[in-house]
């Protein structure tokens, strides 16, 4: 399993989910776990390619937030993902006896 992580400084406007939907198609990966989404809102987002964005949200100031990306070939053992804190979120993988914890320290 290929697992990355990115900083993605943000990730609130439809555009910037675009751009890193297009940087991750020139990588190979399994997971990719993504902070500083400042994200208001939580999203949900298969894609017609197969991959799922999972977003949690960031605090009343706009900072932090985490998620996980995950490609085509895991979406389906992707049981769910939990944000913990605006800093710490979990994907579970059971049937892989997987977790994908990702965490962001200032």
């Amino acid at each position: 399993m290929t697992v990355c992580t990115f900083n993605a400084r943000t990730l609130a406007s439809e555009a910037s989910i675009e751009d890193l939907m297009m940087q991750a198609r020139k990588i190979r990966y399994d997971v990719i776990g993504l902070t500083e989404t400042r994200r208001h809102r939580p999203l949900n987002a298969p894609f017609d390619t197969g991959e799922e964005l999972f977003l949690g949200t960031c605090d009343s100031r706009g900072v932090g937030g985490v998620g996980v990306l995950v490609n085509t070939n895991l979406v389906m053992n992707i049981d769910s993902f939990k944000q913990l804190t605006t800093r710490i979120g979990q994907a579970n993988l059971p049937t892989l006896d997987v977790g994908v914890t990702r965490w962001r320290v200032p």
